[in-house]
């Protein structure tokens, strides 16, 4: 397994991320908990989850197979890097979602207890708040750090410029700041090029992508067309509206001898600016079929290719200006 720096930050983490999002309602307990001992086997000791994962409001069903799998205890606690999130509705009452200072401290004590841990690696805003002043998040964050409850505090799905304001406010704050953004990037979505990616690099933020996979649009979309989630309405509508880009993708990856998701993850690897992209393996299988993007170096003339088959961004302002 390879490893690198969260961002700027000391935290090492494996180059490859576990998503969690699958236990629960696609994954038995009994599956995850498998899943997680053998990503720690292989050297993964990145994981992400969320308070909302399970979808069922207010129980934190991901959480709650994570914590009682760190409970086995044998060290997997302190093998693991945990990341999870917060922002989503978690009851019906008014303060219970967002990320004001009440639902911050709020959100946290739950996700502790739901993970059976007194202490989360990386906290990450699953979406930005338009009405909460950054002063009020960062001195929120700042009492969990001094209490010990949080380490590092991450972002997701924010824009370049949330990105900025919130770490130049850190900054006047004397706080470190957000070390990490987790975005939607992949082959066949770009946008996060235009400000996003280079906010990560100014600012020193890892970037996690979610998604590499484009929800399985890269993963061989059209040999497998007819096979499990491939088959729902959804992605056959997307199978159809990307075919053209899909064909020429998949005879490149013939053309290299690898398939079509080990290729779609390298490519997220060999970007500095990415950490991990996150994995959501259902399987044993699919977990382990992962690391083969870690044998895959894609030439500058194949980069060009598949800059081709989906094209990207430049930086803003020079994507839509001179």
């Amino acid at each position: 397994m390879q490893y690198t720096h969260l961002g700027r930050s000391g935290l090492l983490v494996s180059r490859l991320c576990l998503g969690t999002m699958n236990f629960g309602p696609q994954t038995s307990e009994e599956g995850s908990h498998q899943i997680m001992d053998h990503a720690l086997e292989l050297g993964v000791n990145f994981f992400d989850t969320a308070n909302v994962y399970g979808w069922k409001i207010g129980e934190g069903w991901t959480e709650q197979i994570i914590g009682r799998w760190f409970a086995q205890g044998g060290g997997r606690r302190e093998k693991t890097v945990i990341a999870t999130k917060l922002f989503g509705k978690m009851g019906e009452w008014p303060n219970q979602s967002r990320i004001s200072a009440l639902h911050i401290r709020q959100a946290c004590e739950e996700s502790l207890k739901r993970m059976q841990t007194d202490y989360i690696d990386l906290y990450q805003m699953h979406h930005i708040d338009r009405e909460c002043p950054w002063d009020e998040v960062w001195q929120a964050m700042d009492v969990l750090v001094q209490q010990g409850k949080v380490l590092y505090v991450g972002s997701s799905n924010f824009a370049g410029w949330h990105i900025a304001r919130a770490n130049e406010t850190a900054k006047a704050r004397h706080f470190v700041g957000l070390v990490s953004e987790q975005s939607l990037y992949n082959l066949n979505a770009r946008a996060v090029e235009l400000e996003v990616v280079p906010a990560c690099k100014e600012y020193g933020l890892g970037l996690i992508p979610w998604s590499p996979l484009a929800g399985g649009l890269l993963g061989g979309a059209l040999q497998k067309a007819s096979e499990g989630r491939r088959a729902s309405e959804q992605v056959q509508t997307n199978i159809s509206k990307y075919r053209d880009k899909l064909e020429k993708y998949e005879a490149l990856c013939k053309e290299l001898g690898e398939s079509p998701a080990d290729v779609a993850i390298a490519w997220l690897l060999s970007n500095p600016v990415v950490t991990a992209p996150i994995i959501g393996p259902r399987t044993l299988d699919q977990l382990e079929g992962s690391l083969r993007a870690f044998d895959i170096e894609l030439t500058a003339e194949t980069i060009g290719k598949l800059d081709e088959i989906f094209p990207g961004h430049k930086t803003a302002p020079e994507d839509y200006a001179w």
